[in-house]
């Protein structure tokens, strides 16, 4: 009998991706920055940047800075705007042949449906990722993330305008998520990507001085991984029909592969192309691999199949067995 290859293509309750593996929001640019670098073959799709309504300028200089446990950036949604957008970036983005996802944020939930109207009939568009961690200009400029009714509020306006499934991008939150996401399901969203950077500051000491513009910023890469299947494992766990796409700290295929046993049913990588432009091909290649050596032969073969140890009836509960810090 003919052993059959791995096969990525997943099957995201009904939007079809070529790869288990994209590239995540703000790592990719329109593609044209990584030239010969970049390797589509075998990736499932590319993320957009986050686009708005109107052209943002961003935040001050410096945007990024390395830390010890990562890297901490604060763009603060700088884009041409949507129309801008639409006629430059995306097309470049579409002629790689990949699916696309775009990214949207507004300060409203009005300028969250305006720009997602302006992405009508624009090419190569599979599907609309909603930016939370911006600031309500509605209300008194706190994250969206900060009020689970207003993530629900917004999430479902672009869904009901939206002509292509909407993801959620929701970040690690320590209590509520699950809450959070079965909100944002219900308010009519495809699906829910986590998690988002994870808010954070770092200090030049020498310099006296805040290292980035913007005081603080998000952190990512391989410190937030762990944050990360944990958001992941809560919510498939309590729902398991809502398709997740997992992103943070994945380097490798087997990264990758950790998020997909803890229940995502396709993963992002972002912070690994900043270094490596070629790291989305590598997971993929990567994820491949492991599946061949367990002798699988898709994705979904994995999906929330991490074994856990059954919890005793009289076992301690996670806050009441202390820790660390």
């Amino acid at each position: 009998m003919a052993v059959k290859d791995v096969d990525l293509a997943v099957d995201l309750n009904g939007l079809v991706l070529p790869g288990a593996v994209l590239v995540a929001s703000g790592c990719f640019g329109s593609g044209r920055e990584l030239g010969d670098l970049f390797e589509a073959r075998g990736l499932g799709g590319v993320v957009s940047r986050t686009v708005t309504a109107s052209p943002r300028k961003g935040a001050p200089s410096p945007r990024a800075a390395e830390t010890p446990s990562g890297l901490l950036s604060m763009v603060g949604l700088q884009n041409p705007g949507a129309d801008a957008f639409v006629a430059d970036d995306l097309l470049h983005m579409a002629s790689l042949g990949l699916p696309v996802i775009v990214s949207v944020a507004g300060g409203s939930v009005e300028e969250y449906v305006r720009v997602t109207a302006m992405l009508d009939g624009a090419p190569g568009v599979v599907a609309v990722e909603v930016y939370l961690a911006g600031p309500d200009e509605e209300l008194d400029g706190q994250a969206f993330t900060a009020r689970p009714e207003r993530c629900a509020e917004v999430t479902g306006a672009v869904a009901r305008r939206a002509g292509v499934p909407v993801f959620a991008k929701l970040p690690a939150m320590p209590v509520g998520l699950v809450d959070v996401a079965g909100a944002c399901a219900r308010a009519g969203v495809h699906g829910v990507t986590l998690i988002d950077g994870v808010p954070g500051m770092a200090v030049d000491a020498d310099e006296l001085a805040s290292s980035l513009g913007a005081v603080e910023g998000f952190l990512s890469g391989p410190a937030v991984r762990p944050l990360a299947l944990r958001a992941v494992h809560e919510v498939a766990s309590a729902l398991p029909e809502l398709p997740i796409m997992g992103v943070g700290g994945v380097w490798t295929g087997r990264d990758a592969a950790e998020l997909l046993l803890a229940g995502a049913w396709a993963v992002q990588v972002g912070t690994a192309m900043l270094t490596d432009p070629a790291a989305a091909g590598r997971v993929a290649s990567g994820l491949a691999d492991y599946l061949r050596g367990k002798g699988l032969v898709s994705p979904s073969d994995i999906r929330g199949r991490m074994r856990a140890p059954a919890v005793r009836p009289d076992a301690p509960s996670r806050f009441e067995s202390g820790g660390s810090a």
